[in-house]
């Protein structure tokens, strides 16, 4: 068989070289059809010299072995800030964590606001839009707003741990699995990955949240963060803000671990079953449409997995010298359900929101937005011989 003779500059200009070995993750639209034919040509060549006589399954591995892989779910080919998994991008995601969880816990304070007071309060606060009426009568439209300063500055730094280490934790434990166990153990990656970012979100979130709880539902206690921080500190010590760090633990990781895993399941199952094409052939805008459908079915699910605890998290943090044995045995298994459907509202949007919002910074920053997971080759190899 003959071997085509192939051209020795398939990079005409200089700069197109430099490029190639600055950013070997990418390649340009426009110099993706010179790279893919001198790759084609790389691969004959190798086969002429050792004088045999290349198949065509050979040149398509050889092929595959160098092609540049691109992870963007974008249409036409993009060009990343940074690479995926670099310090770079994990720092970007952390940004977009506190872009997403700050706004959205701040938009929701009055929702938050009633849904505490139902918790600690069920007798006076019945319902949402009897709580959201009583406070609008009693303390005015200030009242709604009641403790968004500490919920903006704790729910931003959580936010900050929790995108930022899921990332890392989620990067880090594929690596110790290997491809193929990644694949076959996606949810349990995700769930471990999750948990673990938000045991060291919560220590950062926990003098915050008891801060916002006391401004909330203690009346008369304070209306500022400056107000109450100072005198929290001063009747209980440091004990304060970290005496609810255990529920919050209770609380918040059966939470963050059913939003990624629900979330990342959810999202592929959407683009495997309902979207009528590929991500790969979606736009942007579809792409997020997506991204908030699934983040709004993870976030009932996460509304209803950590309900009990928040329950205990708020009488905890309202009260002195209590503890959480002892909230959860008096609430009962009823108490411990009060509010479920205004947290299911509020946690829902939430969700959904977040997802949408991190999704839009990532884009935005021009971050790799990874589609969602494939079986690896040499697994599907490996069950088609079984």
């Amino acid at each position: 068989m003959e071997v085509p003779k192939c051209s020795s500059h398939s990079y005409p200009k200089l700069w197109s070289r430099l490029r190639a070995l600055a950013c070997p993750s990418w390649r340009s639209e426009k110099n993706s059809e010179s790279y893919t034919t001198s790759l084609h040509c790389e691969a004959l060549n190798n086969y002429k010299e050792v004088d045999t006589q290349p198949s065509t399954n050979s040149i398509l591995v050889s092929l595959y072995k160098h092609q540049p892989r691109l992870s963007a779910a974008s249409v036409s080919a993009v060009e990343y800030s940074c690479e995926f998994g670099s310090l770079k991008y994990l720092i970007l995601c952390s940004l977009g964590g506190v872009v997403s969880c700050g706004l959205t816990h701040t938009a929701v304070v009055p929702l938050d606001v009633v849904k505490c007071r139902m918790q600690v309060e069920p007798k006076r606060y019945r319902g949402l839009v009897q709580g959201l009426t009583l406070t609008v009568q009693e303390e005015g439209m200030h009242g709604l707003v009641k403790g968004w300063a500490p919920t903006a500055i704790g729910y931003s730094m959580q936010g900050l741990g929790k995108f930022g280490l899921y990332e890392t934790f989620k990067i880090h434990y594929a690596e110790l699995l290997g491809s193929e166990r990644a694949y076959l153990w996606r949810t349990s990656l995700y769930l471990a990955a999750s948990a673990s970012a938000e045991f060291f979100a919560d220590i950062a979130l926990a003098p915050m949240e008891a801060v916002k709880v006391r401004i909330q539902t203690q009346e008369g206690y304070a209306n500022t963060l400056r107000e109450a921080a100072p005198k929290m500190f001063i009747e209980e010590g440091l004990w304060a803000f970290y005496k609810g760090v255990a529920p919050l633990w209770m609380r918040q990781i059966p939470y963050t671990m059913m939003k990624f895993a629900c979330f990342e399941r959810t999202v592929e199952a959407l683009y495997k079953y309902v979207m009528p094409k590929p991500r790969d052939q979606c736009t942007k805008m579809e792409q997020l449409g997506v991204t908030f459908v699934g983040g709004y079915i993870a976030g009932i699910f996460c509304a209803i997995v950590s309900h009990p605890a928040d329950s205990v998290v708020s009488v905890l943090n309202k009260e002195r010298g209590s503890t959480a044995v002892e909230v959860l045995k008096r609430l009962g298994m009823y108490g411990i359900w009060k509010g479920l459907f205004t947290r299911i509202l509020m946690i829902g949007t939430l969700t959904a929101l977040q997802w949408f919002i991190y999704d839009s910074v990532k884009v935005y920053l021009k971050l790799p937005r990874p589609p969602p997971p494939e079986m690896p080759a040499s697994l599907r190899e490996s069950l088609s011989l079984k």
